[in-house]
């Protein structure tokens, strides 16, 4: 019997003249996906330093991470568990760098916008609503409830 591994993932909300950065994906379906830069934590790398190379990365973007919307468990269809942790944060910078080969584009896009790719199952996961949706109403940890050695 395998023993049951959760995948470690981090993502940003980033907000800037209500709109907010996304990056949208080419997942081998009929559509594109939209998500929040996110990505896996590398071995040995603090959980906040990993959303931050997560943000260059994906979106080219330099980040002041502000707070900690928490974590958020969900276990997709395929039948993995994933532990994201969620950050907010505002975008101070464009670093001009190559992006990720897995990120098709990057966009500030509404709130209406983000619903009606809702609605068209267009997100990567409920994960993105959720955080967006916590980020607006404010729900925010400081960063110090996160203990890392």
């Amino acid at each position: 019997m395998n023993p049951w591994h959760p995948h470690v993932t981090v993502a940003c909300v980033v907000e800037r003249a209500n709109c907010f950065l996304m990056v949208e994906e080419d997942r081998g379906g009929p559509h594109t996906l939209f998500n929040q830069p996110a990505g896996h934590l590398e071995p040995g790398e603090r959980i906040r330093d990993a959303a931050l190379r997560e943000l260059r990365e994906e979106t080219a973007w330099q980040v002041g991470i502000t707070d900690y919307l928490g974590l958020y468990v969900y276990q997709a269809q395929d039948g993995k568990t994933f532990h994201s942790h969620g950050f907010f944060g505002m975008a101070l910078a464009h670093l001009g760098n190559d992006l990720d080969p897995a990120v098709h584009a990057v966009h500030w896009l509404t709130l209406e916008q983000l619903e009606g790719l809702e609605r068209q199952g267009r997100l990567r996961s409920p994960l993105v609503m959720r955080r967006v949706r916590d980020a607006l109403a404010g729900k925010f940890f400081p960063m110090d409830v996160i203990h890392e050695r």
